[in-house]
């Protein structure tokens, strides 16, 4: 399987994907899709990356891992296809949503797709994984990617806003420069953490929205 970033992605990223790691992610794949189930399919891999260029990066939500279900992940985070059943993490993320901006009309959608082309990231932590089998490809090395990923961003740009989700998203965002850019943390949206006080209220994106309104920058129109 030959991996392929969008034309600006790549150029930003040139050094990483040319790493012999990265060449071995890519055999790996490979191999993964042809001997087992995996998604989200191969063309959606870098969908994140497709839907959101780095020129036009205003905010990054960052996930585990793809949905493991039939017909779930379609390469962004939190997010799945029209039509499929809304996940209990993104119905809290509505749930909260709905709150936080005063909405009493839920989305009727689970698709993220008109935020990531508003300049949201929804970026994985892990960008595949088996059927059925969570977390099944982070012995892949995607983690040093997308590392990479966060670094160049928190690196080369300003005033991004960096949504935090749970204990693991907290660690991948140990290394962003919160002297250019605001880092916004909270419990994770699934029903565990949520039920137990650590989600619910965190009024993340009116404070995104407030911030990059400060910054000069246009805000997301998030429902």
């Amino acid at each position: 399987m030959e991996l392929s970033l969008p034309s600006d992605w790549r150029k930003i990223l040139s050094n990483e994907i040319q790493k012999p790691y990265f060449y071995a992610l890519q055999e790996a794949l490979s191999l993964e899709y042809k001997e087992n189930t995996c998604f989200p399919p191969e063309e959606l891999i870098f969908s994140a990356f497709e839907n959101c260029s780095f020129s036009n990066i205003k905010v990054v939500i960052i996930g585990q891992d793809p949905y493991h279900g039939e017909g779930e992940a379609n390469g962004l985070s939190f997010s799945v296809n029209n039509g499929v059943r809304i996940p209990p993490s993104l119905r809290n993320i509505n749930r909260e949503l709905c709150d936080d901006l005063s909405s009493i009309f839920l989305p009727s959608t689970g698709n993220l797709e008109h935020w990531a082309k508003q300049g949201v990231l929804l970026l994985n932590a892990t960008l595949t994984v088996r059927k059925d089998s969570p977390n099944s490809h982070k012995h892949l090395k995607w983690n040093v990617f997308t590392d990479a990923v966060i670094q160049k961003i928190s690196d080369e740009k300003e005033n991004v806003v960096f949504l935090l989700w749970g204990g693991f998203a907290h660690k991948k965002g140990a290394k962003i420069d919160r002297s250019k850019h605001l880092v916004l943390e909270s419990g994770h949206p699934s029903p565990m953490s949520a039920n137990q006080g650590k989600w619910f209220g965190n009024k993340h994106f009116s404070q995104t929205n407030d911030y990059l309104k400060a910054k000069g920058l246009s805000t997301i129109t998030w429902l």
